[in-house]
Parts: C-alpha cells; sequence; structure tokens
C-alpha cells in the first residue's frame, strides 16, 4: 500500500459500522479487535429539533445483530484504522509517497511517485478519496459535487455532558439541518454531528475549525440539551459534504477505484465506510485464484458485483438527507407518520436497507 500521509494519526472522529460492514470485518478477522474498543448502541432515537421529542425508535443492538449475522458498532476512525493495520504486515505500508501518474500495459500496472520512482504491480487499487486524482486519470476531468451541505464534528469527554440526560444515540431532526450524536471508546467519549445546509461551498477538509460560537448560531433554537452539546464541545471542526456523480465503471485495465473515489456520497445513512469495506470484500474475493493474466476480467466481475448496489446507496442517501431537514409543516408531519409506521412494521428503519446485502 501507497499512502501519502507521513504517518497514521487520529484524524476523523467517530465511524458507524452497519452489520454489512461487520460481517466483512468478522471474515477479515479483525471484528474482535475493533469491537473492543467501540459501542453497540441498542437502538437509535429519532427526535424533533426544538423540543426532543421522541419521533420513533429503532432496535440496532441485540435484535439487529440475531436478524442481520453481526453487530452494529459505533467506534472512532482511528481504532478502526489500527486494527486493519495490526493485521498487515508492516513492510507492505508505504507512508510519506505521492503518486503523481498511473499507467499500465497488457502486463503490469504502474505508479509513479513524486520522487520519480516507478513502480510497477498486477494491478493497482486507487482508494484515493472523494477528491481522487486516479478518478480523473483513468475518466478524464470529473470534480466532486458539493452538497449544499456542510457539517460541524466534535468529540466530547463524558464528563462534559453527564447532566444532559441524552440517549445513547439520536438524530435531531429539523428545518434545515439535524445533529446526531453516539459514542465511541465506551463511555469515554461522545461523537457529535451537526448537519446543516447551506448555499456557499464549505472546504472538504477533516481539519478546518469552525469559527468561535458558529455552530451555535446556526443550530439557534434548537433544544436546549444540544445547544449545550455544542457550546460545549470546544474544539469544532467544520467542514463540506462533497460527493461524486455515479460512473458506469470504475475500472480500466489493471487499474480500478475503491470506496469514495468510486462512489462518494452524503453520509446520512451512515453507509459510506461500510460500502468501502464490501468494495474490499469484493475486490479480494475476485482475486483469489486469480493469475496475472485474468486481473482485468477480475476487475470486471468486481465492479458488476458492487457498482449497481453502490450507487443505490448513494441515490438513498441523498433522498435521506432531503427527509432530515424539512421545516415544519406536513410534510414534516408526513415524513414523522411513515417513520412511525417503519418502525411498528419494519422494526430495524429505513437505514437498514443495506444490511442485509452481503458482499
Amino acid at each position: 500500500m501507497i499512502e501519502q500521509t507521513p504517518r497514521f494519526t487520529e484524524i476523523g472522529a467517530g465511524i458507524q459500522l452497519a452489520p454489512n460492514a461487520t460481517r466483512v470485518l468478522r471474515r477479515l478477522g479483525v471484528l474482535d479487535a475493533v469491537a473492543a474498543q467501540a459501542v453497540r448502541p441498542p437502538y437509535v432515537s429519532f427526535r424533533t429539533w426544538s423540543d426532543g421529542t421522541e419521533i420513533c425508535r429503532y432496535p440496532i443492538g441485540r435484535e439487529a445483530e440475531d436478524e442481520f449475522g453481526a453487530p452494529y458498532l459505533q467506534a472512532h476512525r482511528a481504532d478502526l484504522h489500527q486494527a486493519l493495520a495490526a493485521a498487515v504486515p508492516a513492510e507492505s505500508v508505504r507512508l510519506g509517497t505521492e503518486v503523481v501518474r498511473i499507467d499500465q500495459d497488457d502486463a503490469c500496472a504502474y505508479v509513479t511517485t513524486g520522487s520519480g520512482e516507478r513502480l510497477g504491480a498486477d494491478l493497482v487499487v486507487a482508494a484515493d478519496g472523494v477528491r481522487s486524482p486516479a478518478r480523473q486519470l483513468l475518466f478524464g476531468k470529473d470534480e466532486a459535487d458539493f452538497s449544499g451541505t456542510a457539517a460541524y464534528r466534535a468529540l466530547l469527554p463524558a464528563d462534559e455532558v453527564a447532566d444532559l440526560d441524552l440517549p445513547e444515540y439520536a438524530g435531531w431532526f429539523g428545518p434545515g439541518g439535524h445533529v446526531v450524536h453516539y459514542w465511541v471508546r465506551p463511555g469515554r467519549l461522545l461523537n457529535v454531528v451537526g448537519v446543516f445546509d447551506t448555499e456557499a461551498p464549505a472546504q472538504e477538509s477533516w481539519t478546518a475549525q469552525a469559527e468561535p460560537g458558529e455552530q451555535l448560531r446556526t443550530f439557534d433554537g434548537w433544544d436546549p440539551r444540544m445547544l449545550s452539546v455544542l457550546e460545549r464541545a470546544g474544539r469544532v471542526l467544520r467542514y463540506g459534504i462533497h460527493t461524486r456523480a455515479p460512473l458506469q465503471r470504475w475500472n480500466s485495465g489493471r487499474v480500478t477505484l475503491l470506496g469514495d473515489s468510486a462512489h462518494a456520497m452524503v453520509p446520512f445513512l451512515a453507509q459510506g465506510a461500510a460500502q468501502a469495506i464490501m468494495d474490499a470484500a469484493v475486490l479480494g474475493d475476485v482475486l483469489t485464484g486469480t493469475a496475472p493474466a485474468g486481473v482485468p476480467e477480475a476487475l470486471d466481475r468486481y465492479v458488476r458485483r458492487r457498482l449497481p448496489t453502490a450507487t443505490n446507496v448513494q441515490a438513498g442517501s441523498a433522498q435521506a438527507g432531503r427527509a432530515y431537514h424539512l421545516p415544519d409543516g406536513p410534510e414534516a408531519d408526513a415524513r414523522n407518520a411513515r417513520w412511525v409506521a417503519y418502525a411498528t412494521e419494519n422494526r430495524f428503519g429505513p437505514h437498514a436497507a443495506a444490511w442485509g446485502i452481503d458482499a
């Protein structure tokens, strides 16, 4: 693996791993390591923005694990990264190396590094994020699309919110925005994400800080508990949410895309990481036992198996975001009624539609 960052650090914050992802982590032999540092929430509570009245709740604890064959976990991204990194030989990961060119011939694929070194392999997998340079090298100029939403995120120590009587895992939905919070690193850190509509494109960055008090102005008038959480957050990061338009294919010869470079989506179904993990599982499956000459055809099979599902999840995530941000009134009332009915009829909620799809 070639990675531009000079070292792995605790960048990022919370990550949600639905059963379709944790089934793969079990097959890879890393689920126990991830679960040891993660939280297994018993349910998710959907609430109104102004006073926190519960609209409905969906079970995602033991009932979901029994139904889908693996747990729903909430973890710190760094803990997931550490578990995955520990599962591969250290010498197979090369840090601090920028890739500036990808090319190939009939027998081999190549990357050229910033220092001018040319490295060859049977295939190249580009998992280089929403602003993927590899995607442009393969398919031409194609910019990331600003979703019209941005987000604040923060991690709060447990003692900062102990007096607020917060549900363990909840989404609060209101005009032009929603707030989600859940625990990572059991009982120690509360992960908070506040998403809001905005016409001004925002920087797509994991490290850009919000202006002091900006998050309180954005969510002015929301339930006092939410405002207290946002006020006590201290260091609040702000980032724009970007997506990529669906592609008709992800591969060319011996080179393919994976994860956000192929199908970056808004995070409103908590499936971005899960879909990347699913990509990796299917890619490993199609390559098992494949001779070097068969790599291009194996990559065709990978894309045929993964592209339709990932594209559907992209669309579903965008649709969920529109429903989350409705203003008070008849449309929001109808949405709430649908959620209540769904909780009665389908138990695990509309966000569980992808959980049963296996790699």
